[in-house]
């Protein structure tokens, strides 16, 4: 499972976020928080991702793509990176 998505940095994976959506929220030193709206669970998830130009340790990743913060998944961020390309 962990070997099936590629390496991506954090800006990378900020900008795919983005493009499918996520609005940019406070920026720190060491990242930015995103956030989207989910219309159908009236609510809205948050989710911080470090900016860096480095790969992202894999449990970082899975971490980020996991149901408590994008739930975008493994396949979710293989689809994006299939619509949009590698930012």
């Amino acid at each position: 499972m962990y070997n099936s998505i590629p390496p991506i940095s954090g800006d990378q994976l900020i900008a795919l976020l983005k493009l499918d959506g996520w609005a940019s929220g406070r920026k720190t030193r060491h990242g930015i928080s995103l956030t989207k709206y989910l219309e159908a669970e009236k609510r809205t998830l948050v989710t911080f991702v470090p900016s860096d130009n480095k790969p992202l340790p894999t449990g970082t990743l899975h971490d980020i793509l996991g149901m408590k913060q994008t739930r975008v998944g493994s396949s979710g961020l293989i689809d994006l990176l299939n619509k949009f390309g590698i930012p």
